[in-house]
């Protein structure tokens, strides 16, 4: 299913190369045809047109990755809730010498506002999605709706309504022969697919347990302006409102959760955690946590204990080790031990960016008429971090099915930059789970 190794990337890898490993599902069907004159034909070369929803450092970088992964890509659309956003995306990206030449977005396709994400899958092939997570069911809906293939960045949803949405948008896009690309990018590094490869293959024996951890710095923060409404404070800083990220255990561990999910080949049926605030106390960051502390458990009794935090000034960390009957592996080190030493360690002298590789594979696919549909693992990937945060904020053990069948509805109700209320902090044992 693999296209001809003389087909190659931008970049000059094969696609064979990119889509080597079996990490993804790979799909038999043909591409669906798109809102253009006439269908993408597999194997063909006409020119695809990129959109972006969502013109913030991710958004940006994902942009360039697009247009790295196929010469005859142009970006043509960019959508932002924020006009000084937008812009500063499309300076970033026109001004780039590697990409500018093929940055074609005129003032009318430059989609700003609430409804931005509308413009942007009307003007395009390929839809890139890097907003607010809360606002990612509404696009991923719609994107599907329209037949437009798409990359999605992590977490896909904040609750599990929005989960639910998403779930039932990727059994779409598998019926439509539509390509989606999940931006839980460590699944595409090959360095990673050779490590959890060898862990299947048995190296390290069954496995006992497993430990996660991402132990980071603090993020960035804007201050607030006197123009500014609670709501536009509130999307500007989103990662610190966790009805728009899903707090930081979705946000930025969820790679993390991902990666332990992969190695141990499914997903935990309950999490048990805790967590709060101790750094970040003050009204300016919203009512996340800054610390969480999680144990998973599988059906088979297999544990995986996962710390994250984001604190200045203290000791960072991000690893995971996975302990087997017969050694153990470092997943995010690329090694594996059996016995005294270390026996495997990964080497390679081929490029190997993950960010890189999800768009290399992305195009390929819809190049050779074999999509790609990740969205199984990315929505239980949100779920693990669901379970975690609904865990700690309630002070109770939470199941996969509690969570997935969750009633709290987080989504943004009132679209309009007025003011609304932000939630409290939640306190485990008050705060009720529904």
């Amino acid at each position: 299913m693999n296209p001809p190794a003389s087909r190659r990337t931008a970049r000059g890898t094969t696609r064979r190369d990119v889509l080597r490993g079996g990490t993804t599902a790979i799909l038999a069907s043909a591409v669906a045809p798109y809102a253009r004159t006439a269908p993408l034909q597999a194997g063909g070369d006409e020119m695809l047109r990129v959109g972006l929803i969502g013109c913030g450092g991710r958004g940006r970088g994902a942009a360039w990755n697009a247009l790295m992964a196929d010469p005859n890509t142009k970006l043509v659309a960019l959508g932002d809730m924020f006009a000084d956003h937008l812009a500063d995306a499309h300076k970033y990206l026109s001004q780039n010498e590697q990409v500018g030449a093929r940055v074609e977005v005129d003032e009318d396709h430059r989609f700003v506002g609430w409804d931005a994400y509308r413009g942007v899958i009307d003007s395009c092939d390929v839809v890139l999605m890097a907003s607010t997570p809360a606002f990612r069911p509404l696009h991923v809906e719609a994107c599907v709706e329209a037949g437009k293939h798409m990359f999605v960045e992590k977490p896909v949803a904040t609750d599990g309504p929005g989960l639910r949405r998403i779930m039932a948008a990727g059994e779409r896009a598998k019926e439509k022969g539509l390509s989606l690309v999940s931006g839980l990018c460590y699944r595409y590094q090959f360095a990673k697919q050779e490590t959890v490869q060898r862990i299947h293959d048995g190296a390290i024996g069954d496995i006992v347990s497993m430990q996660t951890t991402y132990n980071a710095g603090p993020l960035w923060l804007r201050a607030r302006q006197p123009d500014w409404t609670e709501m536009e404070y509130q999307i500007r800083n989103w990662i610190y409102y966790y009805h728009l990220s899903g707090d930081h255990i979705a946000e930025q561990h969820i790679h993390s959760l991902d990666k332990v999910a992969w190695a141990k080949g499914g997903y935990p049926v309950k999490a048990t955690a805790s967590g709060g605030r101790i750094q970040r106390t003050g009204p300016e960051y919203g009512n996340v946590y800054d610390h969480f502390n999680t144990v998973y458990e599988w059906e088979d009794g297999v544990r995986a204990f996962s710390s994250c935090r984001q604190w200045n000034n203290a000791a960072q960390d991000v690893s995971d080790f996975v302990l087997g009957t017969r050694g153990s592996a470092s997943l995010q080190g690329h090694r594996i031990r059996s016995g005294k030493a270390w026996s495997w360690r990964y080497e390679s002298e081929e490029p190997d960016d993950m960010y890189q590789n999800e768009h290399d594979a992305l195009f390929a696919s819809i190049r050779d008429g074999e999509p790609i549909n990740n969205s199984d693992y990315m929505c239980k990937s949100t779920l693990m971090a669901l379970m975690g945060r609904l865990s700690a904020y309630t002070g109770r053990t939470i199941t996969a099915e509690e969570a997935l069948n969750s009633m709290e509805d987080l989504s943004v109700k009132e679209r309009a930059f007025g003011d609304v209320a932000t939630a409290p902090v939640a306190v485990p044992g008050i705060h009720q789970f529904s």
